[in-house]
């Protein structure tokens, strides 16, 4: 079964911006081989189930050594025999539509 796993995970109390934390776990994301699309909001995931939410886990474990507080938001689409829907999801849309989408 594939999984599409969206999540975001910040740290709480360490100020506004919290891109050096963010960036720690696409270090994490991108050396564990799952497809990964980074947006503004978040970042989406592809694999087994076994394998996105093991990426989560390191994310987080890597987080909390230092960040006492951590808030994550996770959705997550399952669906048997499809494989590659990080690209897919949006081709449909844009066959739809008849036109390219700013992704």
């Amino acid at each position: 079964m594939s999984v599409l796993l969206e999540f975001s995970m910040s740290p709480l109390g360490k100020g506004e911006s919290v891109s050096k934390y963010v960036a720690r776990s696409l270090e994490i994301i991108d050396r564990s081989g799952v497809a990964y699309r980074l947006n503004p909001m978040g970042t989406v995931l592809e694999g087994s189930w076994d394998e996105v939410m093991r990426v989560v886990k390191k994310c987080y474990e890597r987080m909390s050594k230092d960040c006492g507080r951590i808030s994550c938001a996770i959705k997550i689409d399952a669906r048997k025999g499809h494989d590659g829907r990080l690209q897919s999801k949006v081709a449909s849309v844009e066959r739809r539509l008849g036109k390219r989408l700013r992704t």
